[in-house]
């Protein structure tokens, strides 16, 4: 069978709960960032934000924060085949906390969990043969069950010609030889648990670990003794990791001292977080090892990789994408806290976002200001009207990718509520509509704290009116709302758009757009998306994509807006756009809506007539769009789509 997979993991699966502050104990923590965790899982994450086909074999819970785990790991392309779900228990959770650089409070809720569950039923044979690699951890040893399953899937890697790894990973409390308030306890002595791992070490290739993990691995807690007593059982290659003095492979005979061993160059970086890193070095190293790089080179890879687990806050969401590893063997430290380096700040942030947009159709109802003036309307008819969009949206989308919504919350609360977890992508403006200086709704508020708020899954969108010619007073006051909203939104790890609309301001000529976006990336702005008013010449869409590309390679791309335009004149402003591969799509409203919404609010209109006009005309403009653009997903000319039809039973207004 050809080997689809480069790697597997295998054992614990949880959800971690960070907290988010740093510096005090956990009883302190006044909230909590949720991750992926466990040291399997983290692997498989991190081995494929560096270009590995990775998966993972595990069991998660039937409950929420199962299908968390499994959705993560999908967003960030691990093959879920060997993730089984457990109907009967519930998904492990560990708190863990920050108190400095060598102290990490952290308790483990695993009792009865479900990847303890894990049996010689859930190992697919057929899996296993698809890899390269089979990695192992310590953890899934320690009960029979679990042993079971991690050696037959052991026993088929041998079958099936895939090398094999452990990676200790031992944790005291896990074993039974520390108590729940322990689970920062590193290493405990116990007979039981040596004798149990020397019984397993002569299966793998490659065996990895702290001294201490060694220590136990080999029955002493003098380094070199261990080693040579795992030497004794195991052929394996043994990588010893030692903190902030780096690693050392040992491919054959245990020398006097550990500095005898191969060693790859280590970072002089900040210590922020001990936790996860050694779960960083692991992917690094499994690259190389996979590579078959020398092993100075893939403890380079895993020195780098535990730097920036250290440095940053959280394990999985730390670890760097292939091109961000690339980037800092590079060009090196320049910064030793790491997670204040913008320059590596902004490459890992941009080259780890998950989902495919390199298509956007965009329904646009984020309208307030242009609603709230028509006649008969009121903020409840609104609200209900925007309901009504999202089931055309819906209607379009039919399950499909490459679709998405705008809308607000004001005045679009259960829309936008409702959206959540449909496969639209969700925009979700924060502008004050038609202010200029830039100002912001309310619900932000005046810290702009209101972002804490926002489900992930929300994009932050700002219209800013702004013109190259502006005076000096304006633009200070509109740029220091955006690099202040910006900032809320990486910290609270929201994608960002920013709109741009220089015609409504002064006049334009082909280099007007280009200007403003250079001005935004020099003032610290990195948007994850533009949107830009339709531009007549091919200069200023190139001027204009050609200052993102120059700051900002890894940018989500450009969305165009509609202004309200005829569809003879949106298709025609399409036909050059599209010609731009920076260019994914449009984000178009009051074209699809605003002759609809007149009727609807004035009950000249029944429900489904107006989700049936709203969903023709943007059908109309995806298939515009994606004719412009050279082919696309056809669309269905059905009435309604599966979508639609689960939201309209949920919403329907009763009008007729």
């Amino acid at each position: 069978m050809d080997k689809t997979l480069d790697v597997i993991t295998i054992g614990r699966s949880s959800v971690d709960l960070y907290g988010a502050q740093v510096g005090g104990r956990l009883e302190d923590m006044g909230s909590f960032r949720k991750y992926l965790g466990g040291s399997p899982t983290n692997m498989a994450a991190g081995t494929a934000r560096l270009g590995l086909r990775s998966a993972l074999i595990t069991r998660v819970g039937d409950e929420h924060m199962g299908r968390f785990i499994r959705e993560e790991l999908a967003r960030e392309g691990v093959d879920v085949a060997g993730v089984k779900t457990d109907p009967e228990r519930l998904t492990a959770l560990v708190l863990l906390g920050i108190r400095d650089d060598e102290r990490f409070p952290l308790i483990f809720y695993r009792e009865n969990c479900a990847d303890m569950a894990l049996s010689e039923d859930d190992i697919d044979e057929a899996l296993i043969a698809r890899a390269r690699s089979v990695v192992a951890t310590g953890t899934h040893l320690s009960h029979v069950q679990t042993e079971k399953a991690v050696l037959k899937a052991l026993d088929l890697a041998s079958k099936h010609g895939a090398r094999t790894a452990l990676d200790i990973d031992y944790r005291p409390n896990l074993w039974g030889v520390a108590g729940h308030g322990d689970g920062e306890s590193r290493f405990v002595e116990s007979r039981r648990v040596t004798e149990k791992l020397q019984s397993t070490l002569h299966l793998f290739d490659l065996i990895v670990g702290t001294e201490e993990e060694f220590h136990i691995a080999g029955g002493s807690t003098d380094t070199i003794a261990a080693l040579n007593a795992v030497r004794a059982v195991s052929e394996a290659t043994l990588v010893c990791k030692r903190g902030a003095d780096g690693a050392v492979a040992f491919t054959g005979a245990i020398p006097a001292t550990l500095d005898e061993g191969e060693r790859g160059p280590g970072f002089p970086i900040e210590v922020f977080n001990v936790l996860g890193a050694g779960d960083g070095f692991m992917s690094g190293l499994i690259k190389g090892w996979l590579e078959d790089a020398p092993w100075p080179r893939a403890l380079q890879y895993a020195n780098a990789c535990g730097a920036f687990a250290v440095s940053r806050h959280g394990c999985a969401p730390a670890y760097p994408s292939l091109a961000e590893l690339d980037f800092f063997l590079d060009r090196g430290v320049t910064t030793k806290a790491l997670r204040q380096d913008k320059a590596l700040e902004q490459i890992h942030w941009s080259t780890n976002r998950h989902g495919d947009w390199s298509t956007m159709r965009v329904f646009a109802f984020d309208h307030r200001m242009q609603l709230e003036t028509m006649a008969g309307a009121t903020p409840e008819k609104i609200g209900a009207f925007k309901q009504l969009c999202l089931r055309a949206a819906l209607g379009v989308q039919n399950g499909h990718p490459g679709y998405g919504i705008l809308c607000d919350h004001r005045l679009g609360r259960k829309a936008l509520q409702a959206a959540s977890g449909t496969g639209l992508w969700i925009g979700r403006p924060v502008e004050w509509p038609g202010s200029r200086p830039l100002t912001l709704e309310p619900e932000i508020g005046a810290d702009f704290g209101g972002l804490d708020e926002w489900p992930l899954d929300n994009v932050v969108k700002v219209l800013c009116f702004c013109h190259p010619d502006d005076d000096a007073a304006t633009q200070a006051a509109q740029e220091e709302t955006v690099k202040r909203i910006f900032a809320s939104a990486r910290r609270n790890r929201l994608e960002f758009l920013l709109e741009i609309i220089p015609s409504k301001v002064g006049p334009v000529d082909d280099a007007t757009t280009a200007i403003l976006i250079r001005r935004f990336y020099e003032i610290g702005i990195y948007p994850d998306w533009w949107k830009l008013e339709p531009m007549a010449s091919r200069s200023a869409w190139e001027q204009a994509c050609a200052a993102i590309i120059e700051n900002d390679p890894h940018t989500r791309g450009i969305v165009v807006l509609g202004l309200d335009a005829p569809e003879a004149e949106l298709a025609a402003s399409f036909a050059i756009a599209a010609d731009f591969p920076l260019v994914k799509g449009f984000a178009v409203g009051r074209t699809i809506f605003a002759k609809t919404a007149g009727e609807w609010l004035m009950d000249r209109l029944s429900d489904d007539d107006a989700v049936a006009e709203m969903q023709a005309r943007y059908r109309r403009l995806c298939d515009v769009w994606d004719a412009a653009r050279g082919g696309g997903l056809p669309q269905e000319d059905t009435a309604q789509g599966a979508g639609q039809d689960k939201f309209a039973a949920q919403t329907s207004q009763g009008r007729h």
